[in-house]
């Protein structure tokens, strides 16, 4: 039985692919870079926001000086915009309650910075006690280093074997296999199947409420 599903943000509970391209195209466009279509997006993000910042500029401009300049813009911008076009995938909110209902200890584990994680988090879920909403802070590797995942885990006191990891990408898969819990991949967010299955997980689903036959 398992008692803490742990939960990736971004193509996992909310798509927020719109967002983070329009964000970052104004970030790029104010210092005379080329921006990119909104698809182009669902490839630079997952690793963090200087990852993001990283892919979507230019060869050749990829210098850590261009990528503060890039972040510098893009913050203010995107606290006052995340919310334009995000929303929870199709049948997310009636899984949390479900799971909420059942007992079952909720957290959230995302490589989006701290702040915005959970005022999205707040924002869309306003009804859903999760027990910790990490993001990426200052000092703490990002996924899929297993850090974030042990001190969910520290923090609940729930047992790896008890706890499911969900979410859609290659790095939620190998922080699955990094961290020693079981794996969810999910295949309605940012990436492709076939880039889930490459790291097996132990289950695969389509649909958010498709997880409760999992606990």
């Amino acid at each position: 039985m398992k008692q803490l599903v742990i939960f990736d943000l971004d193509g996992t509970l909310l798509n927020t692919i719109a967002d983070l391209a329009a964000s970052t195209n104004y970030a790029l466009s104010q210092n005379d870079f080329p921006t990119h279509d909104t698809t182009a997006y669902n490839f630079f993000v997952g690793n963090g926001i200087n990852k993001l910042f990283e892919r979507a500029l230019p060869e050749g401009a990829k210098t850590e000086e261009n990528i503060r300049r890039i972040r510098e813009t893009f913050l203010p911008y995107y606290d006052k915009h995340y919310t334009d076009y995000s929303l929870p995938y199709p049948g997310i909110t009636d899984l949390l309650a479900s799971l909420r209902d059942r007992g079952i200890k909720l957290a959230v584990a995302s490589n989006k910075y701290q702040s915005a994680t959970q005022e999205l988090v707040r924002h869309f879920f306003p009804k859903i006690p999760f027990e910790i909403v990490l993001g990426q802070r200052e000092g703490i590797p990002v996924k899929p280093d297993p850090a974030i995942v042990n001190e969910v885990l520290n923090h609940t006191g729930i047992a790896k074997e008890a706890t499911l990891y969900v979410g859609d990408s290659g790095v939620d898969m190998q922080t699955v296999l990094n961290s020693g819990v079981d794996g969810v991949g999910v295949t309605w967010g940012f990436r492709p199947r076939q880039e889930i299955e490459t790291f097996a997980p132990k289950h695969i689903v389509d649909a958010p409420l498709d997880i409760l036959s999992l606990l």
